[in-house]
Parts: structure tokens; C-alpha cells; sequence
């Protein structure tokens, strides 16, 4: 319904920018780290949120491209704080680098938001061996999310201010493989299917939200983490498929959000007064939404935090 504008117990609707659920929301003092920063939602969220005066760390992939971005940002918005650090999410070495040097840079880490991702890709391995949409969408953040988070925690005890993780997953994750996670066939390439394999990873990402949100309650720990449905969007997530991508491209405009509309549902989980103290929900246009069973699970969700570690820690 979000092309009629409903609104939601937020105020807002699918059909709300980015720009509006941020509206009148100072964010300076706040440092935030965005994965995939430099085109579509990503980019979008880091325009916002420097906007609202919040230092931004960009992470990709071609510090190049991000370093043009940050330039043409700083013309549209000269006092906005904005680095630019490598970080490649299928790169367990990377990840790990891109971390030493965020946490050894001094800087504070108020928000972190997942953003970055593949979708339905051939069959790949990453450079770890591991499925590449599983390896990028949810192993890669699932272990920078673990090696900031001491930055985090400290940065929570020193500011006193709620610190916030932002995952970013999709309505997608209702169409997994059967059972969900593949444990024992994450890299089995002869019952690949792009699109359950990307269903597999956005489903994981919401079990990652629920149990580090668990953890963290435990811990008595002021972090809050969120998984999201940004909307269908219009961006180049779907270049491995050319003939959808022309086809959502002409037809698009008509039915899907723009990424003015996408980025909304994360600057509003990372940001909003609102969303303080709410931790382990599932937000789609602005609003708490219901995710499927399979997202609930907990003791799925325990087992895949287990896996998670298994894969992430060095041999």
C-alpha cells in the first residue's frame, strides 16, 4: 500500500524520503559506519546522515569511486564530516583489516549500519571459499559487527548515548532454501539457486539482528540492533540479471520506491527518537513489521551464531 501513502503508528509510510524521517534530527557528535556507502541506498543514508551532522565513515569497495562521491557530497553539503575507508565484505582480510584501523584510528562508533550486499549472483565462491552471497551479506557483517563491537561499547560507556546497529535485510528472506540455512551445503554449487541463496542470507540477517540484540539485553549492554526491509527499490543490485534489470528499470518508477524512499527505513532505525530502547525488531517502511517463523527462531538463530563463528575465526 505504500504508493497511497498510508502511515504507519510511526507517522510514516512507505512513501516517506529519507530526507522527512530525519527532518529536524541533529546527529552531530555521532560517528556512523555505512558498508556499500558509495551508490544506491548507501550512498543515499551517508547524504542524510552527514545532513544531520553526523561524521560518516564510508566502507567500500573502490575507495576511488567513494572518494568522488565524498567530493561532489562536500559541494552540496560544505561542513559535512565525511572518510573513506576500504572494505571489501567477501574479503575476510579485508574485514578484518578495514576493523584494526577503524579501531586504531581513536574515532567513536555511535552507528553502524550493514547496508552492503549482492543479489542472486551466479554461483561464486568469495575469496574464503564460501558462497558469495552468504560470504558477502551475512558472514562479512557478521564479523565486522563482532570486531567493532568492543569500539562500540566503549564508545556507548564514554558518551552515554544508546549506540545503534543497523542491518539491512529484505522481505526476500520469506524465500530461503527449505529449512532456511543450508549448514552442511552453504557451498554446494549443484543445488544452487541465486534467488533462495539470496533469501538464505537475508534470512540469516535477521536471525544476526535477534541474537546479537539478545546478547547484547543479556550483557546489559545500551546497544540496540535492527534488521529492515528497505522496499523494492530501482538500484543496481540486479546487474547479474539483465533482462529483469531492463525490465524493473522501464516498469519500475511506476511500482517501486525510489532510493530516496529505500534509504528511509534505515535512517529512521538509525536515527529516530522513536526507535531508542527498541532492540531485536523487524522494520519495513518505517514501522515495526512481522518477519516469517523461520526469523523467530531462536534456537535457529543460536545455531547460526555458532556457524557464523566457525567460518569467521582464523584456523
Amino acid at each position: 500500500m505504500w504508493s497511497f501513502g498510508w502511515k504507519g503508528p510511526s507517522g510514516f509510510s512507505a512513501s516517506s524520503t529519507a530526507d522527512q524521517v530525519t527532518q529536524g534530527i541533529d546527529g552531530t557528535g555521532l560517528t556512523a559506519i555505512i558498508t556499500g556507502a558509495s551508490s544506491g541506498l548507501g550512498l543515499e543514508t551517508t547524504r542524510i546522515l552527514a545532513l544531520r551532522g553526523v561524521h560518516v565513515v564510508m566502507a567500500v569497495r573502490n575507495v576511488s569511486t567513494g572518494m568522488d562521491v565524498k567530493e561532489t557530497m562536500l559541494k552540496e553539503i560544505p561542513a559535512a564530516k565525511i572518510d573513506v575507508m576500504e572494505l571489501d565484505l567477501s574479503s575476510m582480510a579485508s574485514v578484518r583489516k578495514f576493523a584494526a584501523d577503524f579501531n586504531s584510528s581513536g574515532l567513536p562508533l555511535n552507528i553502524l549500519i550493514n547496508n552492503a550486499g549482492v543479489m542472486a549472483t551466479p554461483f561464486m565462491l568469495s575469496q574464503d571459499n564460501i558462497e558469495l552471497q552468504f560470504a558477502t551479506n551475512h558472514l562479512g557483517h557478521f564479523l565486522l559487527t563482532n570486531l567493532l563491537l568492543e569500539t562500540m561499547k566503549k564508545t556507548v560507556r564514554e558518551c552515554n548515548r544508546e549506540g545503534r546497529i543497523v542491518i539491512l535485510s529484505s522481505e526476500a528472506h520469506r524465500f530461503p532454501y527449505q529449512g532456511g540455512i543450508c549448514f552442511d551445503k552453504i557451498n554446494d554449487e549443484s543445488g544452487y539457486s541465486s534467488y533462495f541463496a539470496y533469501g538464505q542470507s537475508k534470512l540469516a540477517n535477521i536471525l544476526h539482528a535477534n541474537e546479537l540484540a539478545r546478547r547484547l539485553k543479556e550483557e546489559g549492554v545500551d546497544i540496540t540492533v535492527n534488521s529492515l526491509h528497505p522496499g523494492s527499490i530501482i538500484t543496481n543490485i540486479l546487474r547479474h540479471h539483465g533482462y529483469v534489470n531492463a525490465v524493473a528499470n522501464m516498469v519500475g518508477k511506476y511500482f517501486l520506491k525510489n532510493v530516496q524512499q529505500g534509504a528511509a527505513t534505515q535512517c529512521y532505525v538509525a536515527l529516530h527518537p522513536q526507535v531508542k530502547g527498541i532492540s531485536g525488531e523487524y522494520f519495513m517502511d518505517s514501522n515495526t513489521a512481522s518477519p516469517t517463523n523461520l526469523a523467530k527462531d531462536s534456537e535457529l538463530a543460536k545455531k547460526l551464531w555458532e556457524f557464523s563463528l566457525s567460518l569467521t575465526n582464523p584456523k
